[in-house]
């Protein structure tokens, strides 16, 4: 799998608040209206950043982390963003993540800046930096991790498949 994308950058600690603020909970169901409101406590701007389908989140440690609510992920994914590459994630958002499709890469990513051009290469386990010319190896994927983002998550998976041996 390769994937083409531009980054924007965010720090450390981005909690599931801070992905979708918990005031939207209850006041929005429909996931495409929520997704609207991504990372806006951070940035109110975020949304107009991310070109769909063609964007990554750069964070730091411990992203996802905070409540296990399963709209943090879906409003990324949603949102338009291929995949998150981090330094460190939660572990029940990144369990969510796989869950519904969205790929997240663990790599350093103290040289990758917002704007970067990034190449993700999960078959030879590499991103790569275009914009900065360099070379980052990644943390591999398990098969059965890239068979459940290929599906686009673990019930297209199942849909398909009609059992979970993966």
């Amino acid at each position: 799998m390769r994937l083409h994308a531009e980054a924007i950058r965010l720090g450390d600690n981005i909690n599931t608040d801070f992905i979708i603020s918990g005031r939207y909970k209850f006041a929005i169901t429909d996931i495409k209206e929520l997704a609207k409101h991504v990372m806006e406590d951070i940035d109110p701007t975020f949304p107009e950043k991310i070109s769909f389908g063609k964007s990554v989140i750069v964070a730091g440690n411990n992203f996802g982390m905070g409540s296990s609510r399963e709209q943090a992920p879906l409003v990324i994914k949603e949102a338009g963003i291929v995949a998150v590459l981090a330094k460190s994630f939660a572990r029940i958002f990144f369990r969510n993540s796989f869950n519904i499709g969205l790929l997240l890469i663990e790599t350093d990513t103290g040289q990758i800046y917002e704007k970067d051009l990034l190449e993700i290469d999960l078959d030879h386990g590499l991103v790569r930096n275009v914009s900065q010319h360099k070379e980052l190896k990644i943390k591999p994927l398990p098969a059965f991790m890239q068979n459940l983002l290929t599906e686009g998550g673990i019930m297209n998976y199942y849909k398909k498949h009609g059992k979970l041996t993966l």
